[in-house]
């Protein structure tokens, strides 16, 4: 082989190595970050908290942070709806706190898309999240998840004005009791509004319930709602809800040789009467939730 084939060679073979150590540099560039998103389940009622699991994982080879720069935010969702409409957040701003992640660790943040963008209405909605290295000025991307808002069936409905003192005369609560079939089970709702203003204060699960068994709702002097509903075989969920939606009581009460079951008392007051407690009552924060949160201490469902 003469001198010049030889240098030529050398030379393919050079532009070769090059271009393989640009891709190789490239992928790794492109998994410095993993970016992960998940959602409990795929449908959920019109106003419930809907939580997104975010995993994010650092594959840099070392200590990374993440931080908002020049007003881009590091952390964003793309929300599109039924037919491909992107749905823009409720707040444009977005500010994050600044999230340090050590080499080969892996973070998990619980992130309610309810009250950053209006998913209320039925239909099912599609999911990307991004997360923003600012030292590359690169994003990374998720994959896409998707979820279904639909309506629970309503079984029960009471509207009770406001206490004097408490809000404005005239002002009024509708408390609705509402039913959800869900694969391996049925979920018992609560929802808290202001029909005239259009404001939903809360809807979330009270837990399991077994819909041969009908809940028994009560409304006390303060005008706060009782229930009580049959979560398995012998075993009763007590809830006690607040004219804003808190969970203000949650109890387990097993039947014993008496079922247990709501009673008023002269005073006005509601308490469960028979059975025997199993969960001891908690207070809750007395303050509101934020509109359609999830209050402190709701039932997890399984």
């Amino acid at each position: 082989m003469s001198v010049a084939a030889i240098c030529m060679r050398r030379r393919k073979l050079r532009r070769v190595l090059s271009c393989a150590c640009v891709l190789f540099f490239a992928a790794a560039a492109n998994g410095q970050i993993q970016v992960e998103l998940k959602f409990k389940r795929l449908q959920y009622i019109a106003y419930e908290p809907v939580v997104a699991t975010l995993g994010i994982t650092n594959l840099a080879g070392r200590d990374i942070e993440l931080h908002d720069s020049d007003s881009q935010s590091w952390l964003g969702f793309e929300v599109t709806g039924n037919e491909g409409q992107p749905i823009a957040p409720l707040n444009s701003e977005n500010a994050q706190p600044t999230l340090k992640i050590q080499a080969g660790q892996r973070v998990t943040r619980q992130i309610d898309l309810a009250p950053l963008y209006p998913v209320h209405d039925f239909g099912a909605y599609h999911v990307r999240t991004h997360v923003y290295f600012a030292d590359l000025g690169k994003f990374f991307y998720s994959g896409t998840r998707v979820f279904e808002v639909t309506d629970a069936r309503p079984i029960w409905q009471e509207t009770v004005g406001i206490p004097t003192g408490v809000a404005a005369p005239g002002e009024v609560r509708t408390y609705s009791l509402l039913t959800n079939r869900f694969p391996d089970h049925t979920s018992l709702y609560v929802r808290v509004q202001d029909k005239d203003t259009g404001i939903v204060y809360a809807t979330y699960s009270l837990g399991r319930s077994l819909a041969f068994e009908q809940p028994q709702a009560e409304i006390d002097r303060a005008n706060q709602l009782h229930v009580l509903h049959c979560a398995a075989p012998r075993a009763w969920s007590y809830s006690r809800i607040g004219l804003n939606g808190q969970l203000l009581e949650h109890s387990l009460f097993m039947e014993t040789k008496t079922r247990p079951r709501l009673v008023h008392s002269g005073n006005g007051k509601v308490a469960v009467r028979g059975g025997m407690i199993e969960t001891p009552s908690q207070s809750s924060r007395s303050t509101a939730p934020k509109l359609s949160a999830r209050p402190p201490d709701v039932p997890k469902e399984d």
